[in-house]
């Protein structure tokens, strides 16, 4: 896997991923920037989220579950001196759908976060991952 990061103006930045998709970052205006893009650390709960996000649906969907509907709400919480890791994250599932199985949503929500989803379990060897559920 390969990306690229390119200096665009100010403390900007295009992001060029290895299959050609581009995302802008851009740093708060106390340091130059002027809110042209998320922040890094911003895209690093996006990825995260997206990475669940993705297990879960597909496990859910194996198992024959009917899914209209999914978001994860993420909130986190980071180290006040540098390096400013993350230091709590919690996931909160919305999930709406046909007959929607509570106990095949915890199981895929388990699974992903413990064993499949890499950017959560990178994640985690600095903050505490938490999450829950709602079945809309």
């Amino acid at each position: 896997m390969k990306a690229v990061v390119n200096l665009k103006s100010d403390v900007c930045f295009e992001g060029i991923t290895g299959t050609g998709h581009k995302v802008i970052m851009d740093g708060p205006e106390e340091s130059g920037g002027k809110n042209q893009g998320g922040r890094p650390m911003e895209m690093l709960l996006i990825g995260m989220g997206g990475c669940t996000a993705y297990d879960v649906v597909t496990m859910l969907r194996k198992g024959r579950q009917i899914l209209h509907q999914c978001s994860v709400e993420i909130e986190s919480e980071r180290a006040s001196e540098p390096p400013q890791v993350f230091t709590r994250i919690h996931l909160h599932y919305r999930l709406k759908g046909e007959s929607l199985q509570a106990n095949k949503i915890e199981r895929a929500i388990n699974l992903s976060t413990e064993k499949y989803c890499s950017a959560t379990i990178m994640l985690a060897k600095t903050a505490k991952v938490t999450h829950s559920y709602e079945i809309l």
